[in-house]
């Protein structure tokens, strides 16, 4: 059997075992993987699929070789015997919980498998009663602070779950999926190093439940944690590593991962909404708007990852590309995080920030702990120059993520508009720690650096390099280099990096102010050096232009001549940027 089969195999018999035990998320990405796997071509017909052959542009670009038959490339393989099920210890006691637990009533779940033995009915009550207690904690928070308060309310049941799953693990009598539980209610009360220990264990003995490795990446915040555990080397591996990558912003790492798993699973929308995430990291916004138009052909009513989509679209000023999305996912399903947010951007981007902020907040309701929403609405709030507002929600993003550097950029933003330069600084410099190859974030903070209140004008030209070596879109760094490096008296230097700036603008075929003053101060720097066979070439450029420089670059022009020809000339310096 290939190991295209093999996956093939596992993930089918993983989904029932999963939706067996209500792990409905792992089972629908399971699932999810088991129709990226390309079809055997021998029972492959349009009808019972709705990928073709070769249909994908994205999987063409991304892959790196192309499949052959065998050996089959893009996964790690080792086997993992399939657990055995205990349904006839305790069959209908679990049927009934089962159907109590997917109408949401966990306690009656709980109580009907109060006296079962079997691990699957255990695991089940134990699931049932930690989400009871989640339930309770959220009405409490509801009940003292608000949908969107903050509060000391604590899962009630995680203590005596954790005396009970401690115990089984003891005696050797838990399953994998106790062993998930068991570091899932370890992870909530603290415990992250024996949280890491359990979820290792429950992986290595039953790698497809992908919410064990979901809450294992969470506990994986730096590179050297990540190469600690030891793990199996089965496929699902691969799919964990390039999914902690992209956490622990390696994104060239994740990127290279996810196109060798699609060796395999080269029809996976999982996989290519990933690969679109990595790209965006890098900011490489042309490649993900290709790739989510691709998704949306692919699988017309999704919505998740759409607000990743909707921020490209945002950044990129496509009004209209974002009203239809906003309207797709509005009658696709209008209460889900993801389609607040892409109709809060929506707003945004039309200047209703008051609006936005209603969706954000919406979005917040329906999940408090969504990241993106807190966020996008502390820039709403920079916008309506509300800036409290705006560091309350940076600072509830960041206690989501500590990771996430646009919350810290956020808050620099916040500070610098307060008129607390230090501050800003602080948290300008989180920023970049986490996200160190992003051109913004080094010219924010050399902004900060160039206040009156500082004045640190050569720690400015330090992030404005660091800025130019990052793929400076905006097209700021050089042209800021340049005027620093002349009022710091540097003519060589401002001259080095104007003609930079010269050349970047002609290259992208730009014009403008900046255009002028590089073309005035070249001219006038050549003109001093006695190189006027190069100063006159700037001059007559501006003659081109139609304003003061115009008149500026005639006077330079005779006062060259008169130079060359003998006379004393009467010039003065023309420059001032």
């Amino acid at each position: 059997m290939n190991s295209k089969e093999s996956c093939r195999s596992e993930l089918r018999i993983a989904i029932r075992q999963l939706s067996d035990r209500c792990l409905y998320t792992a089972s629908k990405w399971a699932a999810e993987q088991l129709m990226g796997i390309e079809q055997d071509p021998a029972n492959f017909t349009p009808s019972n699929t709705r990928f073709q052959w070769g249909s994908s542009s994205i999987r063409r670009r991304f892959r790196t070789n192309e499949i052959t038959s065998t050996p089959i490339a893009g996964v790690s393989y080792v086997s993992t015997p399939v657990m055995e099920e205990d349904d006839a210890v305790d069959g209908d006691f679990y049927l009934l919980a089962k159907s109590y637990f997917d109408c949401r009533e966990y306690r009656r779940a709980a109580h009907v498998l109060r006296d079962q033995t079997g691990k699957k009915s255990v695991f089940l009550r134990c699931y049932a009663l930690y989400l009871a207690g989640e339930k309770r904690k959220e009405e409490e928070v509801i009940e003292l602070e608000g949908p969107l308060g903050k509060s000391d309310s604590v899962n009630r049941e995680l203590v005596s779950l954790e005396r009970e799953l401690s115990t089984l693990r003891k005696n050797g009598s838990i399953d994998p999926f106790g062993l998930y539980l068991y570091g899932l209610v370890l992870k909530e009360k603290g415990s992250e190093n024996v949280a890491r220990t359990v979820l290792v264990e429950s992986v290595n003995s039953y790698p497809w439940n992908w919410n064990a490795w979901s809450e294992l990446q969470s506990l994986c915040t730096t590179i050297d944690t990540l190469n600690s555990l030891n793990l199996n080397n089965h496929w699902m591996k691969d799919f964990f590593l390039a999914s902690a990558y992209q956490e622990i912003r390696m994104h060239s790492e994740s990127l290279a991962k996810y196109e060798y798993l699609q060796g395999t699973f080269g029809y996976s929308n999982y996989i290519q909404a990933q690969i679109a995430k990595a790209q965006y990291s890098l900011r490489e916004f042309q490649q993900v708007e290709t790739i989510f138009e691709e998704l949306l052909r692919n699988d017309p009513y999704r919505v998740e990852d759409m607000d990743m989509y909707s921020n490209v679209l945002y950044a990129n000023e496509c009004s209209s590309a974002l009203s239809y999305l906003a309207h797709r996912v509005f009658m696709t399903d209008k209460y889900r995080p993801e389609s607040c947010c892409i109709i809060g951007n929506y707003y945004s981007l039309k200047g209703q920030h008051e609006k936005s902020v209603m969706y954000f907040r919406r979005a917040l309701k329906l999940n408090k702990n969504y990241l993106s929403a807190w966020t996008l609405m502390g820039h709403e709030y920079i916008e309506m120059k509300n800036t409290p507002a705006a560091v309350d929600a940076y600072r509830r993003a960041i206690d989501i993520n500590p990771c996430d550097y646009r919350a810290w950029y956020g808050l620099g933003q916040a500070y610098e508009m307060m008129g607390m330069p230090f501050y800003a600084l602080h948290y300008f410099r989180k920023s970049v720690f986490l996200q160190p190859n992003d051109s913004r974030l080094w010219i924010s903070m050399a902004h900060c650096y160039e206040c009156d209140q500082l004045r640190m004008l050569e720690e400015a030209i330090k992030c404005y390099r660091r800025a130019a070596n990052c793929n400076d879109r905006e097209a700021i760094a050089l042209h800021q280099l340049a005027k620093l490096q002349y009022e710091l008296g540097r003519p060589e230097e401002a001259a080095f990096y104007y003609k930079k700036d010269l050349e970047r603008m002609e290259a992208e075929e730009r014009e403008g102010p900046n255009m002028v003053e590089a073309l005035l101060y070249l001219a006038t720097y050549y003109k001093t050096q006695k190189r006027f066979e190069e100063a006159e070439v700037y001059c007559t450029r501006l003659l081109d232009f139609t304003g003061p420089e115009k008149e500026t670059a005639k006077s330079l022009l005779r006062g060259m001549r008169t130079t060359q020809s003998g006379f004393p000339s009467m010039d003065v310096e023309h420059f001032s940027p």
